[in-house]
Parts: C-alpha cells; sequence; structure tokens
C-alpha cells in the first residue's frame, strides 16, 4: 500500500520538465501527417465547390452561379475565420508576460483543430452513404471554425500553465468530444442553436472549467508577479475584443437559415451586444469606490450578449427581448468576474485564467434557456405556419413549440455532460508527466517556450496597475495613485 502511494505521488508530483524540442515536433509532425493520409481517404469537394458544378447546375435547373452557396456563406466565414485567429488570440494577450503564447498558441491548436474538426465532424454530417466519402464546401468550413472556437474557450481556462504538447492533446479530444455533442443536440434531438450557446461556449466553458479543476496548482502563487496585466498588454486584448464584439453578428448567423433567418440573428446579436456593453460599464464603475472601470469587465462583459443570444438569434425574440438578454447578461458577467471567479478559485480550487466561466460558461448557459423559453412559446401568430415549420425543422414531425421547448431543454443538459465529464476525462489525461508543462513558478511567461528579443530577456521595473484579480491589501497602500511599481 506505501509503495502505491509512493508511485501516485511520483505521477502526478513529478519535477517539471518543459523542454518540448523532440515532443512537440513529434506531435505536430505526425498528427499532421495522419491528416493528409486521413483527407486522402475521406475527404472531398462536395457539389457546389467540385468541377462538375456546371453539370449539377443543369440538372438541379440552377440558372446561375450566384446561388452557389459560397456567395451566400463566404462573407460569414471570413468575419467568423477573424474571430478564431486574431479576436481570441488577440483577447487573451492581456498577461504581461504571455503574449507570444497567447496568440502562437492560439494559432497552433485552431489550424491542427480545423482539420480534425472537419474530418470528426464529416463523419457524422457530411458523410455520402454513396461512396463513403466526407464531402466539404464552405459551411463545414465554417462549423470547423465553431468547433475550434469551444477549445480556443477551454484554453482560456488553462492560459498560461499548460505546454503547448498539451494544448494539442485537449484539442483533438476536444473536437472529438464537440463532434459527438453536436451531433445528439442538433441531428439526434433537432434542438436549433444557430450561434452555439449552447454546443460551442457552455460545452466549451465547462470542459475547460474542468480541466482547470483537474490540474489545480496549488502553488500557483509562486507565479503571482506575472498573473497580471500592463498597460500595453491590456490594449492589445482590447483589440481582440473590439474584433470580436465587431463580428459576433456573423459568428451567430453563419450557420442560420437563408433568408429571415439569417437577417434576423444578424440583427438580434447586434442588439444584444449593444445592451451589454452599457450595463458592464455600469457594473464596472459601481463596484469601484471612486467609480473607476476595470479593464478586465471591459475587455470580457460586454461579449456577454453575443454569447447568450446564440441560441435564440434566429428565433422571433424580438429586438426589445434582444436587448433585455443584453442587458441582463452584462450584469451577470461582470458580477462573475468580482464575485465568483474569487470564490471558484478559492473554495472550488478552479483557477480561471481568463474568467471563461462569466464570458462563455453562465451566458451559455442563460442563452440555452432563453432559447428553451423562446422555443415554446412559438405560435403560428408570431411565425406564421412556414415560419414555424422551417426555424424549427418540424417538417414531418409531430413536435409542437412546447416539445420543441422540452428539447431544447436536454440540449443544455447534454452539452453540460459532455463538457463536464469529457473534461474530466481529458484533465486526468493532461496531468500525466509527459507533456512538458511549466512548474508553478514558471507560469504565465513566454520565456519558457519561446526565443524572446534580447531586450526581454530581463524583465526592468514596469508600471502594473491593480485589478481586481489582484489581492489587495489596504494596508500597504500609501498614495491614492492606481499604479504601483513591480520590481520583479
Amino acid at each position: 500500500m506505501g509503495n502505491c502511494q509512493v508511485c501516485c505521488k511520483n505521477l502526478w508530483c513529478h519535477s517539471k520538465n518543459t523542454n518540448v524540442r523532440i515532443s512537440l515536433p513529434a506531435v505536430c509532425f505526425m498528427w499532421q501527417i495522419a491528416m493528409i493520409i486521413l483527407f486522402g481517404a475521406f475527404v472531398r469537394y462536395n457539389e457546389e465547390s467540385d468541377a462538375h458544378w456546371p453539370d449539377y447546375k443543369k440538372e438541379q435547373n440552377i440558372t446561375s452561379d450566384s446561388e452557389n452557396d459560397f456567395y451566400f456563406r463566404y462573407s460569414s466565414f471570413q468575419d467568423v475565420h477573424v474571430m478564431i485567429f486574431v479576436g481570441f488570440g488577440f483577447l487573451m494577450t492581456f498577461l504581461k508576460r504571455y503574449s507570444f503564447s497567447a496568440v502562437g498558441f492560439n494559432f497552433l491548436i485552431a489550424a491542427f483543430g480545423i482539420q480534425w474538426a472537419l474530418l470528426m465532424q464529416g463523419w457524422f454530417h457530411s458523410l455520402d452513404p454513396t461512396d463513403g466519402f466526407i464531402k466539404i464546401g464552405v459551411e463545414n468550413i465554417i462549423n470547423a471554425d465553431f468547433c475550434v472556437a469551444s477549445c480556443l474557450i477551454a484554453f482560456g481556462a488553462c492560459l498560461g500553465k499548460t505546454s503547448p504538447v498539451q494544448l494539442m492533446v485537449m484539442t483533438l479530444f476536444g473536437v472529438t468530444l464537440f463532434a459527438v455533442e453536436e451531433y445528439i443536440i442538433l441531428e439526434l434531438l433537432h434542438a436549433r442553436d444557430a450561434g452555439g450557446s449552447m454546443t460551442i461556449h457552455t460545452f466549451g466553458g465547462y470542459f475547460g472549467l474542468t480541466i482547470s479543476w483537474i490540474l489545480y496548482r496549488p502553488n500557483l502563487h509562486q507565479s503571482k508577479r506575472l498573473h497580471g496585466s500592463v498597460y500595453h498588454s491590456d490594449v492589445f486584448a482590447m483589440i481582440g475584443t473590439l474584433f470580436l464584439w465587431m463580428f459576433w453578428p456573423s459568428f451567430n448567423s453563419a450557420t442560420a437559415n437563408h433568408g429571415d433567418g439569417q437577417h434576423r440573428a444578424a440583427i438580434n446579436t447586434y442588439l444584444a451586444l449593444a445592451a451589454s456593453v452599457l450595463t458592464s460599464y455600469a457594473i464596472s464603475s459601481l463596484s469601484a469606490k471612486k467609480g473607476k472601470l476595470d479593464m478586465v469587465h471591459i475587455q470580457n462583459s460586454t461579449l456577454a450578449g453575443g454569447v447568450a443570444l446564440g441560441t435564440a438569434s434566429e428565433f422571433m425574440i424580438t429586438p426589445y427581448g434582444s436587448l433585455i438578454v443584453g442587458f441582463c447578461c452584462g450584469i451577470l458577467s461582470t458580477f462573475g468576474y468580482l464575485v465568483l471567479s474569487p470564490f471558484m478559485e478559492k473554495h472550488l480550487k478552479i483557477q480561471d485564467t481568463c474568467g471563461i466561466h462569466n464570458l462563455h460558461a453562465m451566458p451559455g448557459l442563460l442563452g440555452g434557456v432563453v432559447g428553451a423559453i423562446t422555443a415554446a412559446t412559438a405560435s403560428t401568430s408570431i411565425y406564421g405556419s412556414e415560419g414555424l415549420k422551417n426555424i424549427f425543422e418540424l417538417v414531418g414531425t409531430k413536435r409542437t413549440p412546447g416539445t420543441q421547448g422540452g428539447y431544447q431543454a436536454a440540449a443544455i443538459a447534454v452539452a453540460l455532460t459532455f463538457g463536464i465529464v469529457g473534461g474530466a476525462i481529458v484533465g486526468l489525461i493532461l496531468r500525466l508527466p509527459l507533456w512538458g508543462d511549466p512548474a508553478d513558478d514558471n507560469c504565465f511567461d513566454d520565456e519558457v517556450y519561446w526565443e524572446l528579443p534580447e531586450d526581454e530577456e530581463s524583465i526592468p521595473p514596469i508600471l502594473e496597475y491593480k485589478n481586481h484579480m489582484d489581492i489587495k491589501n489596504p494596508d500597504a497602500c500609501v498614495s491614492e495613485s492606481n499604479f504601483s511599481v513591480d520590481q520583479s
């Protein structure tokens, strides 16, 4: 028994070796070669991207190339792609010494994730039974970006505490879990979730939070000198916020039904985002003694309205209903940063670096609830008989709006289950002493995995300003200035 305890201790409490010279190239080369082989065996163009499109046009009596789905979807794809590679990446650059890793690792796992997602989602959604090939087009690459978004959300919870190899492993399993969860929600339950409040944000949020809980670091305070922002790092993070905020209407409407559904999704998201900005500013100011704004709230909580309206974005929630959702989410998200994040770290042992619980997990749950209520209260007087069938895909089924609302609620439970259970399993895998993760006193530092410019090798005294993430000691305050000198 004693030997067993020693073995377990050696397994989980091993000394850290951050040298990934072998493991990272091996993973990148082997997995990319595997992608090439799998794409060669399974993936082909669909009828709208294949060179036989002219013949297909004649067969389907299509008169113009403008009816190709590319011309309906590509502008939305561009916006979503920018969100994935620029918006998410720069949003995570707020840490003073982790900007290379935030943008660079975001780039790495997204580039791998979209390939694996095209395969996993293709096997579930786009497999042609006549020839056994996955047929891909512009909508498939949008959905692959959506899938990767859930992994980038999970990355936010683990930011600064994991190695690039761990992140690749997390993405491999995260994409796989997402594809199964999405298939159950969209194909088996026939729930609607155009903007992914449930499939992307709820799943990704609780997946990342559970992994962070499993990977809890009791001595993370040893890296506290780097767990904070400086002026320029918050400016870069705000650039990410603005890209996400501007393009979120495209994110929620990209795969909605052509015509009124896509149009309505963009309008509803646009309004919810605007409302969440005002309430985020209001709560941030109210929470400070002198009414000063906290940049962390502005970077994150202002986006919560877009997250919460994902499920109901194409529904007839009405313009003022969208404003109400955004209004509530701005309050809820900012409250989460002020109260829930410190509580979760102290009592639940969840170290949520980016606060994904407040930006994605909680608003995602709220979005699922809003979607279920909106679906359950739908009627022909609101949607019209054809509109009701088209939006909720009730053609050929005996479902009523009330029944559809029940299935929407069941989809929330599916997303939560996959996020929490899947996160626990993946977290245990990531705890194995194989992945080159940093020690507790070496987290949040680019120097562990990156060659830095010479003028960055030594950190001179810098101005660091306090925010709600810091543990403040009122007795130590010697002036009313909001700045202090960090001598690290």
